[in-house]
């Protein structure tokens, strides 16, 4: 049996902080599909400045090269040899990672990448997180989350984690920030934003990251032996 478990959801559903936790808990590894798209990204800007043909982008990819390298209990992003786990989180790549994101040929490239990383594992099991993990990436994966929570809420949350006061007026923009990320993930051409047809959809709007945790850890323990 493929050890995978597979957490998607949109943005700011707490898709990574709860892999993360799951996998501790678990003693398994813990793979974020985005930092790979992040680091890519960073790498795309740095050496090919604005507007990249999709192509140029895999080739620098692999010269550089961009991958993701296991460190105890996670893997993280690698440039050139060079951890970019902090640089991958500023302002200048979230802004054009959405883009790089959508272009087919990086998909197809980032999702090799992933699957190479899990063989690389081999009977260690990997929480896998991002948007389209049990569709597309693992989708034989013997479980599948799908997170989700209400606008107001996942913006209540994004701001919380910027160390910005949550107030009325910015979870508004916030939120409607994400609703606009939402559609646009929701409804691309290549590896749209869905649960898959076999996904727990797990609505956290209520529940704490502990108790989300321990939903997802007791699915596992019931269907993963050992």
């Amino acid at each position: 049996m493929l050890r995978v478990i597979a957490i998607d959801g949109p943005a700011a559903s707490g898709k990574s902080s709860t892999a993360g936790l799951v996998a501790k808990r678990l003693g398994w590894a813990h793979l974020d599909s985005g930092a790979l798209y992040r680091a890519l990204t960073l790498a795309a800007l740095d050496n090919l400045g604005e507007g990249w043909p999709a192509q140029r982008v895999v080739d620098l990819a692999e010269r550089l090269p961009v991958r993701l390298v296991l460190a105890a209990d996670r893997f993280r992003p690698e440039v050139a040899g060079a951890d970019v786990e902090e640089a991958i989180r500023g302002e200048r790549v979230t802004r054009y990672v959405s883009t790089l994101a959508a272009l087919p040929e990086v998909r197809t490239w980032v999702n090799a990448q992933q699957r190479l990383a899990v063989q690389a594992c081999g009977d260690r099991g990997v929480v896998v997180d991002g948007r389209d993990i049990g569709t597309i990436v693992f989708p034989e994966a013997p479980l599948k989350i799908f997170l989700t929570a209400t606008p107001d809420e996942r913006a209540r949350r994004r701001l919380f984690q910027r160390g910005e006061a949550v107030d009325v007026e910015l979870v508004r923009r916030e939120s409607e920030a994400l609703a606009a990320r939402d559609a646009a993930d929701s409804n691309r051409r290549v590896a749209p934003l869905k649960p898959a047809t076999d996904a727990v959809v797990l609505d956290t709007t209520a529940l704490t990251l502990e108790q989300q945790v321990t939903r997802v850890v007791e699915l596992a323990r019931g269907l993963f032996p050992g």
